[in-house]
């Protein structure tokens, strides 16, 4: 899926999303982060830092130089400890005294199942370092002096990974779990499609939020027609996996060849952890079966 709109935004510089609520890129675009990390800058006087970013000393600059002579750096949020989102917050902690808000660390929420999978590391690069200093569970609500965060756990993406639902705004802040600019990456062990799917069909339930502000990528102003397309995608790519076993066994490096054809070479692997994704949850919805001990190099058939 193609972003709607290009993001021209330049890294490092503040810009105004809503009354109260700033965003500065992180300079680190890449095939994977699309124009870069979006950190996000909530409050008029104490200000929620959500996603500090990666460890750029520019970015480290560009946060504290966004803040107003009345303003302060109270509370720090992280979404999920992917390299490109958690890194930074441990700096910005020990600069500013606040307390890094998050789920857990990087193994928390990690499907048991996972630990077949433990061989292939992190697609996206882990912060094996990060530790929140409070941790959150689904439903925790943190006040600030003009805004209040409710704390969604929405693992799929990463076992531990939080969307922020913005009280004042009527807004979440969706992490890697929803963006519009791409699908998100399912990538095992941190990444499991059942949780993916599940956590999607829960933010379908919500009818309250205008907007999703997202890890990367622009705003999303229709965020429940975002979401009921990434369902979609996802179900079509099961199906194609369905019809491409129909044939016969296949591993999922030999499934990634037919199905996605139209990808760079560069972005396969990337595309093979997704496959390896689909196997791992049709396999528990016993779909589909391996031929021999459930790992990433199976061959796979249809039940």
């Amino acid at each position: 899926m193609a972003p709607k709109k290009p993001d021209t935004r330049k890294t490092g510089k503040p810009i105004s999303l809503a009354p109260g609520l700033r965003c500065i890129l992180a300079p680190n675009a890449s095939p994977m982060t699309y124009t870069g990390t979006n950190t996000y800058l909530l409050g008029t006087r104490d200000i929620a830092v959500i996603d500090p970013g990666p460890p750029d000393e520019s970015h480290m600059e560009a946060i504290i130089t966004a803040l107003e002579a009345h303003q302060r750096i109270s509370h720090i949020f992280v979404t999920h400890s992917h390299v490109d989102h958690s890194p930074l917050a441990m700096v910005l902690a020990q600069v500013t005294g606040a307390k890094i808000h998050g789920f857990g660390p990087s193994t928390s929420g990690r499907a048991p199942i996972m630990s077949s999978f433990a061989d292939l590391g992190g697609g996206e690069g882990i912060d094996e370092t990060f530790m929140p200093d409070v941790t959150l569970a689904h439903g925790d609500r943190v006040d600030g002096t003009d805004w209040s965060l409710s704390a969604l756990h929405t693992p799929g993406h990463m076992g531990n990974h939080l969307c922020f639902h913005w009280h004042q705004g009527d807004a979440l802040f969706s992490g890697d779990l929803v963006m519009g600019w791409a699908t998100s990456m399912v990538s095992p062990p941190d990444g499991h499609l059942t949780d993916f799917m599940a956590s999607l069909e829960m933010l379908s339930l919500r009818k309250g939020d205008a907007t999703f502000y997202s890890g990367h990528g622009l705003p999303i102003d229709a965020p429940l027609v975002r979401v009921q397309e990434l369902l979609a995608h996802r179900r079509m790519r099961e199906s194609q996996i369905l019809k491409a076993l129909t044939n016969s066994p296949l591993t999922a490096k030999e499934l990634t060849a037919r199905i996605y054809t139209d990808v760079a070479p560069a972005l396969l692997p990337a595309a093979q952890r997704n496959v390896i994704a689909h196997l791992i949850d049709l396999a528990g919805r016993n779909r589909v079966k391996s031929e021999e001990m459930l790992s990433a190099t199976s061959r796979f058939s249809v039940i």
